[in-house]
């Protein structure tokens, strides 16, 4: 399985929100910058994360983009389903009488993944930041 280079960005994004001073917005083209990323690329992600309701866009000259929640509380699964949506990885394709075998394992797995990234936080990465 493969998340999108989309995906990427917006964790590393999220990440650089995280980092920076609290409660002052970061503006797109200073992100973008930081990414290596066009602004107009970036800015489509950060649509996503605002209608998720996991960032704020703050217009003016002096806006951008902060955070909306606290960032302890703000998981790689919260990010990930923002730019990937939550739609299963994996569905059969085949008629089957009962439930599909390979589904459920598959879904199983699906499933521990997703309690694993829900209770990873990127707040979680900000001290091994400051020691690189």
């Amino acid at each position: 399985m493969k998340y999108s280079q989309a995906t990427d960005y917006a964790l590393h994004a999220m990440l650089y929100l995280i980092s920076a001073v609290p409660d002052k917005p970061v503006g797109v083209q200073l992100l973008a910058e930081k990414l290596g990323v066009s602004p107009t690329y970036l800015s489509k992600m950060m649509t996503k994360l605002v209608k998720a309701g996991l960032i704020q866009s703050v217009p003016g000259s002096g806006g951008g983009y902060r955070l909306r929640r606290k960032q302890e509380e703000i998981s790689f699964l919260d990010v990930i389903q923002a730019i990937e949506g939550n739609a299963s990885l994996f569905e059969c394709s085949l008629e089957h009488e009962s439930e599909c075998l390979i589904q459920k394992v598959v879904l199983d797995a699906e499933h521990h993944m997703e309690q694993y990234l829900q209770n990873k936080k990127l707040a979680d990465l900000v001290p091994q930041l400051k020691t690189e």
